[in-house]
């Protein structure tokens, strides 16, 4: 809290300095130096007044001396040149050692230097000098802040409030230390207390604001920056908020405007444009996204998460060779995120660098074996080009580091069958079935297993599932009609041809297999009339078909 700063220099001479007498100091020269300091202070020219005082002190009396070095002190600390304002009241408080403004202006000089624990004992020893009480708390309350001490500080601004009970800079400095306390209530009672008061109070909304944020009440965010903005309409700290209360309930439309606001109040502040990317990105305006995040990028090169969103959103427009660029560059500002090199390896695979996308998740997986999204990447991989060994083993790892992943273990069922292990792949999609009974991925895969074995019931059952689960698809349907005609049951193996008909009516060995069905049923012109059918709609069927009844 900045206090008054007083050195006993008035704005004009009073009456009696021009009739001072015959005595040494008014014939010395400092005494013409001072007064000329002060005509020129007088005047309004400080700096001038200034070099009046210097050689001031030779040969000056003690008194003489005391009166320049208040004086200097005092035009150094308005000129802002607060080192030597400093080193001028540490000075008069030796030469006064009983002066409270000496000690009270040495005190600021410090404040503004950002020496705060000093400032705040010679605040103390202006106080107990007698300097004004309720300057002086409010003065070493608001170091106590600065030095995160919001315990000592809330007990100066008591001791204020002890003496004013209504003092605003008090109240609010008290709201201050309880809100670092994380105290939150009662700091906001005391910000609204001043509201009432003074409703234009534009320290307490803002503190309103953060505060806000700090508890997460997004709607009260909102309120107070609406009221900031009502006060001054291109306010930081209300887009700020704004931008971040329209995140929380994902008004992405309105995140991007708060945003792009405070792009164009022309400040180089990070945040602001990477926000407007993110929120241009979630609206899927993927170009508008690209020059904000390259702003970002532009003002923090090191930031990462700049390069890695961009990649992100150059990945999302497909421009593969972009967004690998982005994340290689974010490895070389964290060359330990192992999720940034999996993005390389990722872009490479979908770029066709199968060879060199296997070998990074290869090294990354040897590098940590935790990562289970590149165990699955490389068992993948090596699924696709038959390497059945290496895809067991990688999709084993993965399911090893995250158990319920049912991609992960479909594609290690898959990996077992193709490998011949049918019991394997059996137990393993019986085991991720049991979990998740409506699994059509396991349910496919389990009668394919069927079918590979010849487990007709088994095959029969699980193809039954499938149909109760919504995939009526005219394979599904032919091959239940087929396994129930192999287990003697024409009536449902007639029904199941009927509807793989229904589902793709040129289905040729449906119809074939339907006139089976129907003849073993007795059926035979119906039987007869399927045989020309499918033989209509697939004349190579009567191959071989005079050598079978021969």
């Amino acid at each position: 809290m900045e206090q008054t700063l007083k050195t006993g220099l008035s704005a004009a001479p009073e009456a009696d300095v021009a009739v001072i007498g015959q005595s040494a100091f008014q014939h010395h020269a400092s005494a013409r130096n001072l007064a000329s300091a002060v005509s020129l202070y007088i005047q309004g020219d400080s700096e001038h007044a200034l070099r009046a005082l210097e050689g001031s002190e030779t040969g000056a009396d003690e008194s003489s001396v005391t009166e320049i070095t208040a004086a200097r002190a005092h035009l150094q600390f308005e000129l802002q040149r607060y080192e030597e304002a400093s080193a001028s009241y540490t000075r008069l408080a030796a030469l006064r050692p009983q002066d409270s403004e000496a000690r009270s202006s040495l005190g600021l000089c410090l404040q503004h230097l950002g020496r705060y624990a000093e400032a705040v004992e010679n605040f103390r020893q202006a106080l107990a000098l007698g300097a004004k009480p309720l300057e002086m708390q409010l003065a070493i309350g608001g170091c106590l802040l600065h030095l995160n001490e919001p315990q000592e500080a809330r007990e100066a601004f008591e001791a204020a409030l002890a003496r004013v009970p209504d003092n605003e800079a008090a109240m609010f400095g008290k709201a201050v230390a309880l809100q670092m306390g994380w105290e939150f209530e009662e700091a906001a009672a005391l910000y609204q207390k001043i509201l009432e008061r003074n409703p234009k109070a534009e320290d307490s909304l803002i503190n309103m604001i953060s505060l806000s944020l700090q508890r997460k009440d997004y709607p009260m965010v909102r309120s107070y920056a609406e009221r900031l903005l009502v006060i001054h309409p291109d306010a930081p700290t209300a887009l700020e908020g704004l931008t971040v209360a329209a995140f929380a309930r994902e008004d992405f439309e309105s995140a991007a405007q708060h945003a792009a606001r405070l792009t164009e109040l022309g400040r180089p502040v990070y945040n602001d444009w990477f926000n407007l990317g993110v929120a241009y990105q979630r609206l899927g305006r993927l170009q508008e996204a690209i020059d904000a995040y390259q702003h970002a990028r532009d003002l923090r090169e090191e930031a990462i998460y700049a390069h890695v969103n961009l990649g992100v959103a150059y990945q999302e427009l497909n421009e593969l060779t972009q967004a690998r660029a982005c994340f290689e560059r974010a490895i070389q500002i964290a060359p330990d995120r192992d999720d940034l090199r999996f993005q390389v390896a990722w872009m490479a695979e979908r770029q066709g660098q199968l060879n060199e996308a296997e070998a990074m998740y290869a090294k990354l997986v040897e590098k940590n074996p935790a990562l289970a999204n590149a165990w699955f990447r490389l068992g993948y991989l090596q699924l696709q080009r038959g390497n059945n060994t290496g895809s067991i083993a990688a999709f084993e790892a993965c399911v090893s580091k995250q158990p319920d992943w049912p991609e992960a273990e479909i594609n290690l069922g898959i990996a077992h069958s193709n490998a011949g292990s049918y019991e394997q792949a059996d137990a393993v999609l019986r085991k991720l079935l049991g979990r998740h009974p409506d699994s059509v991925e396991a349910l496919k895969g389990l009668a394919a297993i069927a079918l590979k074995r010849d487990d007709r019931e088994n095959g029969l059952k699980y193809h039954r599932r499938l149909i109760e689960a919504g995939v009526a698809t005219s394979d599904v349907l032919y091959n239940t009609g087929l396994l129930s005609q192999q287990l003697n049951n024409p009536e449902d193996a007639v029904r199941f041809y009927k509807l793989a008909l229904e589902a793709q009516p040129d289905f040729a060995e449906a119809k074939l297999n339907l006139g089976h069905a129907l003849e073993s049923l007795g059926k035979a012109d119906e039987a007869r009339a399927c045989w020309v059918q499918a033989l209509e709609v697939k004349p190579e069927l009567a191959r071989g078909y005079f050598r079978r009844t021969a």
